[in-house]
Formats: C-alpha cells, structure tokens, sequence
C-alpha cells in the first residue's frame, strides 16, 4: 500500500511537472471512448444480424443517459470541492500574501536601521566576497556599495589588537582603521550566520567606533604608568631624604650626647640639652614625615609575628611615665586577664599608634591623668584598646577633622601645642591597614577616649603566663590615694583577684576607717605628702598586714629612713600587675628602721640597675672596622666606640673597606665586627658586603676564612632596604641616627653570640 501510494505520489509530480502531456493523455483518452462507445452503438444498431429490439434499444439509451446524469452530478460535486477548496486556498494565499508584506516590512525596517545606525555591518561568503554592507561601512572604506558588493575589498588596518574567542564562536578582536577623518579604533565581532534556508552560511562582521573609549583606556594606562613612576620618584626621594636628613642629624644629636659626658658650666649643659632636645624633635617631625610619605606610597608592610600583650601596654606606659609625671599627671594602664597573653600581629605598628594616642593624651592634659585600658572588643578575636584622658577634650565638629593629613581641632591648639597634625592621620591608616578601626568618644572640657579595635588572634607558642593571680578572695585592700586614675585600674584589677577594695583621697578618712576591719593590705600614694604618708602608715601598722607605699622613680630615692621603717615594702607607677602580685603575697618583714633602708636602698639600686648607663667593659674590647664617609659621623662612631673599650679603624669608601679587611685577615687579626655604611662612594656597602662574603666563601691561600659579622649603618627606613642589606649577606642594621644604648645592646648581643673573648 505504501509503495502504490508512494507510486502515485511520483506520478502526480511528474504530471504536475509536464501538465501539457497530462492534457494531452487525458484529451485522448475521452476521445477514444467517446469515439469507441459511439461507434460501437451505431454499428450494432444499423447491422441486420444485430435483431434490433426497439425496447431493448430505448433501455440501452436511457442506461447510457442515467450514466451521463450520473457523471454529471459527480462531476458537479467534484467542482463544487475544487471551489471550497480554491476559496481555502485564496484564503491561505491572501494571509500569506499579508505576511509577505509584513516580511518586506520588516526586512526594510531592519535595513533602514542597519543603514541608519553607526555600526558597521559587513557580509562575506565562504569565498571572502562581500555579500552586504552598510552605509557606515561603505562610508569608512570610502568605497560605494555598488564597487563593494562581489569584490574581496578590505579596510586598511594601521594597528592589529589582541583576538578572543567566545563561547559560543564568535571572534571578538579591535582594529585600528585609516578612515576618511583620521584613525578610528573598531570593536569588532565575527560569527556565521545563515540568511536563507538551503544557502550556505555567510560571515557576519559588525564593528563598533570605539576610539573615544580606547583612547580614554590609554589615557587611564598612560595615567597609571605615571602614577607608577612617581611612587617610584617619591620611594626614591624617601631614601634620598631620609638619608639626607638622618646623616646630619646623626651628628647633631651623638656629638651633643658626646658633649653632655664632658665637664661642661651650667650654663654650657643647658645649651647642650637645648641643642639636644631641639634634634630630638626633628628627628620625631622627620619620623612622622617619612611615615605618612610611606603610607602614601604604599610601602608599610605589617608582620605577623607572636608578642605579649601585656609587656607591650606596660612598656608603653612607662616609656610614657616621665613626661606624664613631669607633668604632675599620672598615667596607668590595665589589661584585662580574659585576653591571651600572647597574640600575634605587628607589635611595632600597634606600638607606634598606641604612643601617638597616650602621647598626645598627655600633652593635651593639665591635672588628672591618662588610663590605657585594654579589654576584649565586641566581635572574636578582636581586642579594644582604650586611651582615655582628663584633658582639654575636642569639640564635636573637629572630631573628624583631626583624622585628616595636615589637621589639628582649631588653630588655637596648634599654636599653644603645636605638632604637624600627622599623628592620627597615621595612626587612622596603619589601624585600618591592621583591619581594624578607630573611633573618638569627647566631651570638651572633660576630656577624649579614643578605642582602637583591632583583630589580634591567640599565639600558641606555649609558653606559661608571666605570674600567677593571686586569689584574694575575702581580703580587704585600701587604696589611699589622691588622684583616681591609677587607683580605679588597681581598684579593678584586685577585684578580679577576689578581693573587697576601698578608694579613700583623704588620709584621715582613711584613717578613721581602719578600726572597722582587718586589712590585708593597705597601699598609699607617696603624693599625699611624707607627713599624712607617715602618720597614716604608723596608725596602719595593728590593723594593716600590708603596707605598701606606691612611689615614681623621681621620688623613690625621697623616702626617709623614718618613713620608710612603718612600710612592708614599696611599688613603683605605674605599677606592674606582676609586681603587685608578687607584693601582695610576700611575707610582711618587719625590721628596724636603719635595716628597712638598707633593704630599701638595695632594692633600689637593683631595679634601677638594668637602665643604668653601661660602664666602659673592663675587659678588652673588640676590634672593629667602621665604614663611613661621613667625617662627623666617622668621629662619632669613633668616639663612641673608644668609649665602649673597642679599637677602631675607620674607613671612608667601600674600595678602603674592602682593603683594610683583606690586609687584616690576612695578618691572621681579623676584625670581630664591620661596621658598613650603605652609601659610599667608589663602592657602595651593598657591594662591598658581597665581596667580603665571596671572599670569605672561596677562602684566602687555600684557607678557610671566619665569617665576619657585618652591621649595616643606614639611614634608609625602607623595608627593600633592609632587604637588600640582608640579602647582600648582613646580618643586622643600625638606623642613623645612633641610639648609643641600642649599638651596646648590638654589641653586647654579638658578644655573647659568637663568644669572642675580651
């Protein structure tokens, strides 16, 4: 059934392919029936052997005529299909005709926009000859569509860019194109596309002008490549400035310190402190300069190294100590025992905010005192630090201000306080450079707290805590004293410890207190006055098993041996949470007065001992090689050196360096320590370090050589500085200018290192 139908369907093609042969076949068909039919009746009719039957013949006939009706109804019926279904046709060909005209419609449309439009179009066929092309391509090829179409004409490209391939296939890639206004940057984007069925598909370009976002690109490039070169200049001129500056400055502040040892009049040491005191503040300007310069540069670089939290607060508060009590203020600091005692992070840079904020605290603080408090902030592993003061306080329209570069709260203050207004401009971004923020809480006229809240993480270094809290629970504590800063912190410190304390100002209140129960300790403020002082600690003794007395290192050395006989012992402010432990849970010893001194006079003089200046060493000193070429510098490295009990040779190029150290290895007296200046002339420290190590690794006559320790004296603070010494083989730096107790501790530190003997 299938093969006939589809037999059929062939035929129909064909027929409909060649309807004049169908005409033909279907016209000679009805003529031989007519004709066979007809001529067959009348022949049989008119033969005498036919036994014509008149009846019979009228039957055939009216047969013949039923059969002619019947063809011709069918053949009505047939017509009247063929007209519905021609009238369906119509109808069909009328919507297709409407569609047909909204397809031109539309395709004009498309082509009025595609001409109208900046983009070029461009259509190629598999051969590269152009199919189509819009007005603004013909425009930029200068050439008319008519030329275009059929021919392998191309843009002339003046610059290629870099090609990409999407997902999908389509080429992505900018062109610079030679128009008829100049150069034009062309966005373009390559895909097949297929525009009739059974066509093959063509190549479609569209190109968008790009120039103006190209060229602002560039701009932005050539900008940034600016940009970069001067941070470069400015990293530069940092080293260059900072060595500038710091070398006279060297001499400046080491020579007046040389001349402070001499014998000089009164009037002369005040000169020279002045002089002294005057470099001091320079190089403090120049630190904030060089600081804020490096920040702008992005050069701070932050370590991640472990540190204790609370010997890094209570370092600060007694670096601090002397300004705040030459001021007749106090300053105390408290740290909570619920933090970890070790955490990791920078603990210079925390160092450095820390000083800015309690340094200013004070100098912006007549009568009170100024509390570092330090407590777990409000999100994990993030610690507040609290610098709170009882100063001038800053109005509430300049407490933004003063975060700025350059700003102080009015100009009053700069005037009567002075400063560059950097110091919280700096401090403002190593916080938020650490992750951290700051914020100011001030009320004029009572003073400022400024939280630092940064995220500092616990240290597993597995070392144990640095005391032991006592536990006091149930003891009585008396703090007799006039101001309230630093009591409040010990206040609260003893009650974390368990004990129940009591905050008199009044010594005859306190006084009038004591009979009320038995106290485990009672500490008094040396402040209150040695008359109140005596006569309270003499009333303390039958009720008191404590009697401390808190005193400052200005006035330790005050106590009388009548004073001191009624005390169990003494502490110094700011006071050390260890140390209070310690005291607190010691034996009370009491002794007659002349052995309370004694015991007194050499607890003093031990704890005074490690900040002592360090005598000449008795024993021999080390031989050491001084690369300078600075004169002025030159004599103080030789000054102070001689001073320390070394023997000296200074040179003043890299090229003398290298010669004096090969002549004395050579003589088999090689010198303990070099001493290299970085920047010399004929020969750098940097390449004169490299050639010592080269030496030393290849060895002299066949011989071994001992590494010789180098120190490197810069005045360059830049992190690839320091790099760069380290990787030229040094193994330490001293920064001008000279800080005579670090270049002993240096010293002393090589000393015992390498165990050279004096």
């Amino acid at each position: 059934m299938g093969r006939f139908f589809r037999i059929k369907l062939r035929l129909r093609r064909f027929l409909r392919r060649h309807s004049w042969l169908a005409a033909i076949v279907r016209s000679f068909t009805i003529f031989s029936v007519a004709f066979g039919g007809a001529f067959g009746f009348i022949s049989g009719a008119l033969s005498q052997q036919s036994g014509y039957d008149p009846n019979t013949f009228a039957i055939g006939v009216s047969f013949l005529f039923a059969l002619a009706c019947l063809w011709i109804v069918t053949l009505g019926i047939r017509l009247r299909l063929m007209r519905r279904r021609l009238r369906t046709i119509a109808m069909h060909n009328e919507a297709m005709a409407d569609r047909n005209w909204e397809l031109q419609e539309a395709e004009q449309r498309a082509s009025t926009l595609f001409e109208a439009q900046d983009d070029l179009i461009v259509l190629r066929d598999l051969d590269g000859l152009i199919t189509y092309a819009n007005d603004a391509y013909c425009e930029l090829a200068q050439i008319s569509r008519g030329e275009l179409i059929g021919s392998t004409a191309t843009l002339k490209v003046l610059e290629q860019g870099d090609t990409a391939l999407e997902s999908n296939g389509t080429r992505v890639y900018d062109q610079k194109i030679d128009g008829p206004h100049g150069p034009r940057w062309i966005a373009w984007r390559e895909g097949l596309v297929r525009n009739d069925a059974g066509a093959p598909a063509e190549m479609q370009s569209v190109g968008r002008d790009v120039t103006d976002r190209t060229e602002s690109e560039r701009a932005l490039a050539e900008a940034r490549d600016q940009a970069d070169a001067a941070n470069r200049a400015k990293s530069r001129f940092l080293a260059m400035a900072s060595h500038e500056i710091r070398t006279p400055l060297n001499g400046i502040i080491g020579m007046s310190g040389l001349l402070m040892d001499t014998q000089l009049t009164p009037e002369q040491t005040t000169y020279v402190k002045a002089v002294k005191t005057s470099g001091d503040a320079l190089l403090a300007l120049i630190e904030e300069l060089l600081d804020y310069s490096k920040i702008e540069a992005g050069k701070i670089d932050l370590e991640h190294r472990a540190f204790a939290l609370s010997g890094l607060i209570e370092e600060i508060t007694e670096l601090l100590a002397p300004r705040a009590q030459a001021k007749g203020i106090e300053i105390a600091a408290y740290v909570d025992e619920r933090l970890p005692m070790q955490v990791t992070g920078d603990a210079a840079r925390l160092r450095q905010v820390l000083l800015n904020l309690a340094g200013n605290a004070i100098k912006f603080t007549a009568t009170g005192g100024v509390a570092l408090i330090v407590e777990p902030g409000i999100w994990p592993n993030e610690i507040s630090f609290l610098v709170r003061d009882t100063g001038i306080g800053i109005a509430p329209e300049a407490q933004q201000r003063i975060f700025r570069e350059f700003e102080q709260a009015d100009d009053r203050i700069a005037r009567s306080y002075g400063g560059t207004g950097l110091g919280l401009s700096i401090s403002d971004r190593i916080v938020k450079r650490m992750g951290g923020r700051i914020s100011l809480a001030s009320t004029p006229g009572a003073g400022s707290t400024f939280e630092v809240s940064i995220p500092l993480a616990a240290a597993d270094t597995g070392e144990a805590n640095g005391f032991t809290a006592p536990d006091l629970a149930g003891q009585s504590i008396m703090l007799v004293a006039p101001h309230s800063i630093e009591a409040s912190l010990i206040s609260r410190r003893l009650q974390r410890w368990g004990a129940q304390t009591c905050i008199v100002s009044d010594p005859n209140v306190a006084e009038a207190l004591l009979p009320e129960r038995s106290w485990h300790a009672v500490l008094i403020d040396h402040a209150l006055g040695a008359p109140a002082m005596e006569a309270f600690a003499n009333a303390a003794r039958i009720h008191a098993t404590h009697r401390i007395v808190m005193v400052t290192p200005a006035t330790r050395q005050e106590l009388s041996a009548s004073e001191a006989a009624v005390f169990t012992g003494y502490l110094v402010k700011p006071l050390r949470a260890s140390s209070l432990a310690a005291r607190l849970t010691a034996s009370p010893e009491i002794a007659a007065p002349s052995l309370v001194m004694s015991n007194l006079a050499i607890e003093t003089v031990a704890e005074s001992a490690p900040t002592a200046p360090a005598a000449a060493p008795s024993h021999k000193g080390l031989s050491i090689l001084v690369a300078e070429d600075n004169e002025i510098n030159a004599l103080l490295m030789r000054s102070l050196l001689a001073r320390l009990g070394h023997s000296v040779v200074i040179t003043t190029n890299g090229e003398q360096a290298m010669e004096s150290w090969l002549s004395a290895t050579s003589a088999g007296t090689p010198y303990d320590l070099v001493l290299m200046d970085i920047q010399m002339p004929r020969l750098n420290g940097i390449e004169t370090t490299k050639q010592i190590r080269a030496q030393e690794s290849g060895g002299l006559a066949g011989q071994s050589i001992r590494r010789t320790p180098i120190l490197a004296l810069t005045a360059n603070t830049l992190v690839e500085d320091r790099y760069a010494c380290f990787e030229a083989g040094m193994d330490g730096f001293l920064i001008k200018p000279l800080d005579r107790e670090k270049l002993e501790e240096a010293l002393a530190g090589l000393a015992a290192a390498r165990h050279i003997a004096a």
